[in-house]
């Protein structure tokens, strides 16, 4: 149930709840050098988490007559600082900032989930006087504990309007695309142009129910050995491609990447055992990044629409269509096959 907004918790009111003094509570919100016992800390953390505690200097700006603003503000959260590095995910950011800016919204913060469990930062920008909208982005990566759980639903109970961006969970509004769809489509490609000891490497998620499906529609009956190895970056494609290499004594004639960057992983080590593209081993991919265009060879891959899942997502919010519940908006943008030299 949602708090009233107009009754305010004073840090009175926190000290009162974990029976410290209000100096002492004054210390933990600002940080003070002043030593804080580890229990007295907790305490206090808890009396904020409990009572909804926001610091007065937010409180004071909205009573300068700022408090219209979070109408136009948006929050986002990642699940964690690598996705600054990972080609496909900045590429969505940049279509959240361009959606942002030509509707006249505010980026109000980026931060990362786990930064949201310090219940004095959860408080201070996870509120309906601070953002319009929240953009969850790829969160299904990092919801691993019953604590991670519980945030989310703290989440929903502050903010109305939610979009889970390149994932999906019942009952929230989500952009994104048909992972299942994707890959089968990929897979299909791969037989069409005659191969059929293909193999998957990528993401355990609905990619490999798309892989096994195109099998299962091409008469397979045996399908328990085509997911391969899990990986989801570069590093963890190269090393995939290794073990199977190492594992069968030879190469499959086709790879499935989950996405560009597994590929690239195991297109460098392809080229590191002088096994040829695509005429020993083809790979196909599914992302279509930049780099995608300037691997050697070229990389066959299924575009996914990275900027458009973003700008998607940003409209929801601007047009008030992020319904919860069973109202909740499932948006899957179209993928398409682009053809190169890998496949």
């Amino acid at each position: 149930m949602k708090k009233n907004p107009n009754i305010k918790v004073t840090q009175n009111d926190v000290a009162r709840r974990a029976g410290v003094t209000r100096s002492m509570v004054s210390y933990v919100l600002n940080g003070s050098s002043r030593s804080v016992a580890p229990e007295t800390r907790e305490k206090i953390l808890d009396a904020i988490k409990e009572l909804g505690y926001r610091p007065n200097k937010f409180a004071q700006a909205l009573r300068s007559n700022k408090g219209d603003l979070a109408d136009e503000h948006i929050g986002i959260v990642l699940c964690s600082a690598e996705m600054f590095l990972r080609p496909y995910y900045t590429e969505m950011l940049a279509g959240i900032h361009s959606a942002a800016h030509e509707n006249g919204f505010h980026i109000r913060f980026i931060r990362f989930f786990d930064e949201l469990k310090d219940p004095i930062l959860f408080n201070q920008l996870i509120h309906s006087e601070e953002i319009c909208g929240l953009l969850l982005v790829a969160i299904d990566q990092c919801l691993e504990t019953p604590e991670d759980w519980q945030l989310i639903e703290r989440i929903q109970v502050q903010i109305e309007q939610i979009v889970c961006v390149d994932w999906q969970m019942p009952g929230l509004s989500s952009v994104s695309f048909d992972r299942q769809a994707a890959a089968l489509q990929a897979a299909n490609y791969l037989f069409d142009q005659g191969y059929r000891d293909i193999v998957y490497i990528g993401e355990s998620d609905q990619r490999v129910a798309g892989f096994k499906q195109a099998f299962l529609e091409q008469g397979e009956k045996d399908i328990s050995g085509l997911y391969i190895d899990a990986a989801a970056d570069m590093a963890s494609g190269y090393l995939a491609v290794q073990r199977l290499h190492k594992n069968l004594g030879a190469m499959p004639k086709a790879i499935c990447a989950g996405c560009d960057e597994v590929a690239v992983g195991i297109l460098h080590y392809l080229h590191e055992q002088g096994i040829a593209v695509p005429s020993k081993t083809a790979v196909i991919s599914i992302d279509n990044i930049e780099i995608a265009g300037y691997t050697n060879p070229q990389l066959t891959t299924m575009n996914v629409q990275k900027l458009a899942i973003g700008y998607r997502a940003v409209e929801m919010i601007v047009n008030r269509s992020a319904d919860c519940g069973e109202n909740a908006l499932t948006l899957l943008l179209p993928v398409n096959l682009v053809i190169r030299k890998s496949a």
